[in-house]
């Protein structure tokens, strides 16, 4: 292991891509965001449920980026750079040229995202097939993981993407690529999103059985013949180009990648948490839970043994850290909902005015109008007795795994009459206050139906760790801490995902043996918040009201269908 006593003289890079913007962060050993910059990237709706993005402008932005952070410092200081990335398809030629994925033919728009539905209908075929493989991601293929994706490009786009199509990346794998020119895959996407499974790897009777077989040809050279940890050194580090393009040294380390919410997994998870008098404390990290909560939140459980959890994806072998098992939870829409029901009010030009005048953001605003409505702030929780909101408008990831309950955003009516109860005529500020807490409190309750789904299989968790753009918001952590009854670790770094980044390339530079030991020298604990446990039979009663919601709406729905 090489020395690391100094941190002004050792710095690792981390590039977060993530739905709207990419993100890099100049990292020292010991944790400390020193810069950071970000651009944004472009996202197409060419159809609905379709969401397109060009892999090009995403690296364009990834050198910028890197570049902008590293430019005042000598570059050999910089010893590692990590990637991470939503788990978006990206589609190239065999001359590693850009493949249209829609039927509009624009080659740069190559990368189908991962919020991309268009493939739910893919997907419910592959789950009807009963395949072993399901097994893996709870029991149902979801329309946000690559296997459908890939069958709709094949039975949508067979003479223009299909037949063109040379390599199919994650899109965390293909800024590896890029970075170093090796094909090796990271097993954080092949085996989340593309169903692998160390140490048997592919099964060829799943791809055969859902008319994928072509992905077969030439030992998988389309998806991946060569797989590797995260954190793993990729090649032979940056090459000459990618150097060039970034302003650093050819030969850097480069690692092996993680999809984005593993990579804030890594930032916070392994934190060393001695003093703060935490019930994780003297307990291994499988009594933790991270929770990486932006556009959409993700919730990371990891365990010794393979743990199966119906509805949750996993376990996954050494996905996130080696040779530990991974499930991982999630709500497909969570940051973008608070953004829909807040912003579609009525109240909110309001709302934005009484904000701008403060000179604050919207949800800060919120956030006081709240307590001065509550007057007690302590029993701020109780302002929504008689409100209650059904949280999954872009379908339910976990644990329910029901991506069928995604269209009723469309409908505003249909969708206040079914998801919203409780809801009064008025089109107040102060309506609108207690409509966002009521949405933050159903996203709340989504975790705890997800960590009771998990307890129920054999995890026990104790503590949640936060990151993310949400953990920003101090009524969203405090809900989350109150609605599951367990305490919220935040980060002293804000920008955890990015720290989990550098991790990788820390890794990656073998300045740290693994992965363990750097989450615990570079994640921090930078505060606690604990739940206010006055509030846990109020929190009883919604979370009854927040499941007969669930089969209230089914019901209705049925009932439209006949």
């Amino acid at each position: 292991m090489a020395s690391v006593q100094s941190s002004t003289e050792r710095y690792y890079v981390g590039v977060d891509v993530g739905t709207a913007s990419v993100r890099a962060a100049l990292v020292t050993c010991d944790g400390q965001v020193k810069d950071m910059a970000e651009e944004p990237i472009h996202i197409w709706e060419p159809h609905p449920d379709h969401y397109v993005q060009s892999s090009s402008d995403i690296w364009t932005k990834c050198c910028s980026t890197v570049r902008k952070v590293t430019q005042g410092i000598e570059n050999i200081k910089v010893k590692g750079i990590g990637f991470d990335a939503t788990c978006s398809l990206v589609v190239l030629d065999h001359r590693f040229k850009p493949v249209a994925v829609n039927c509009d033919g624009v080659c740069e728009r190559n990368v189908v995202m991962w919020m991309d539905h268009r493939a739910a209908e893919q997907a419910a075929r592959i789950t009807d097939t009963g395949h072993r493989v399901l097994r893996g991601v709870g029991g149902v293929m979801s329309p946000e993981m690559q296997p459908p994706k890939l069958l709709w490009l094949k039975e949508n786009l067979k003479e223009s993407c299909w037949k063109e199509a040379a390599h199919f990346f994650d899109l965390p794998d293909f800024l590896s690529w890029k970075a170093t020119g090796s094909l090796a895959r990271s097993l954080c996407t092949l085996v989340c999103k593309w169903t692998y499974s160390p140490p048997e790897g592919w099964d060829n009777t799943f791809w055969t059985s859902i008319g994928l077989e072509d992905l077969l040809e030439n030992n998988y050279s389309k998806i991946g013949a060569l797989t590797c940890n995260p954190g793993t050194a990729v090649g032979k580090g940056l090459t000459q180009e990618a150097a060039a393009e970034m302003g650093l040294l050819p030969g850097t380390a480069v690692a092996a990648s993680l999809i984005d919410a593993h990579a804030g997994g890594l930032g916070v998870i392994g934190a060393d948490v001695t003093g703060f008098h935490l019930p994780c404390e003297h307990q291994p990290l499988t009594s933790r839970l991270a929770m990486i909560c932006g556009t959409s939140s993700c919730h990371m459980a990891i365990s010794q043994d393979p743990i199966f959890v119906p509805g949750v994806w996993g376990p996954y072998r050494s996905a996130m850290v080696p040779a530990l098992w991974l499930n991982e939870g999630g709500q497909s829409a969570t940051g973008r909902l608070i953004d829909h029901m807040v912003r579609g009010h009525a109240a909110f030009p309001e709302l934005k005015e009484k904000a701008e005048r403060s000179e604050e953001s919207v949800y800060s605003y919120l956030n006081k109008h709240l307590e001065a409505m509550a007057k007690d702030p302590a029993n701020l929780d109780q302002l929504t007795t008689s409100l209650h909101v059904w949280p999954d408008f872009h379908g339910n990831r976990s644990p329910l795994a029901d991506p069928t309950l995604k269209g009723m955003v469309r409908e505003e009516r249909i969708c206040l009459t079914l998801l919203v109860v409780g809801l009064s005529l008025s089109q107040t500020l102060d309506d609108l206050a207690l409509l966002y807490l009521a949405t933050v409190q159903a996203i709340a309750l989504g975790t705890r139906h997800i960590l009771e789904a998990m307890k129920e299989a054999g995890h026990c968790i104790t503590t949640l760790f936060l990151c993310g753009g949400l953990s920003k918001n101090a009524l969203f952590v405090q809900m989350h801490a109150n609605a599951t009854g367990l305490p919220v670790v935040l980060p002293a770094e804000k920008e955890a995902v990015l720290v989990g980044a550098a991790i990788l390339g820390a890794c990656a530079s073998f300045d740290y043996r693994s992965i363990p030991e750097a989450m615990e020298k570079m994640a921090k604990v930078g505060r606690v918040v604990k739940p206010n446990l006055e509030q846990d039979n109020f929190y009883r009663r919604k979370f009854r009201v927040f499941l007969r919601l669930f089969a209230h709406q089914r019901e209705c729905v049925l009932l439209m269908q006949e």
